[in-house]
């Protein structure tokens, strides 16, 4: 689910399986950071797959709504990829990639049960996926004198602050997080 300061991912790769019809869908739903993590995934998934007639799939990164894609993979339009991302939303995951792989089995689904065979994929793949929640921070870095580290410690305590790292060299610096929901707060103090 997406708040402001987090939201919710997959802990780690899950799998299903859906027939239809002599086809076989194969979900596989794969924990992401960015984009780039695509592309050496879906090569992955091509070499272990390499049968397979299509290897459609959505992705959605971080907590902007908008960051996705999704592709149908010579699929007729819209009934492979925008599916997948439906099942995404409907769990509002984010920094997720579901790839739904499909092996034909010689029965021509039609446009409706495309769409219905790669949701169903793609659901089930994420209902077996275990999630959790990740913060959205903001970074910071400040640098003092050494002399007033003690006020500089208890000021970051009074916020839930992640502490990076920290130098004591002249001048003194620590790179710490905070909830951006936060920021605001902090920028007043």
């Amino acid at each position: 689910m997406l708040f402001d300061d987090h939201y919710t991912t997959i802990e780690k790769i899950s799998i299903a399986e859906l027939k239809d019809r002599g086809s076989k869908f194969i979900g596989i739903a794969y924990p992401i950071k960015e984009e780039r993590d695509v592309k050496e995934i879906l090569q992955k998934v091509k070499k272990e797959h390499p049968q397979a007639n299509h290897h459609c799939y959505a992705f959605r990164i971080g907590p902007d709504p908008t960051a996705f894609r999704f592709s149908d993979d010579r699929e007729p339009s819209g009934s492979a990829g925008k599916p997948i991302l439906g099942a995404i939303q409907s769990h509002q995951l984010s920094d997720v990639l579901v790839v739904v792989v499909r092996y034909f089995g010689g029965t021509l689904l039609g446009v409706p049960g495309l769409i219905n065979a790669y949701r169903g994929a793609a659901q089930a793949t994420l209902e077996a996926a275990t999630t959790r929640e990740k913060t959205i921070n903001e970074k910071y870095k400040i640098a003092f004198p050494f002399e007033i580290t003690n006020d500089v410690y208890q000021f970051l305590r009074s916020f839930p602050t992640e502490i990076k790292s920290q130098e004591f060299e002249t001048p003194c610096k620590i790179i710490f997080e905070l909830l951006k929901s936060l920021t605001p707060q902090l920028e007043k103090t």
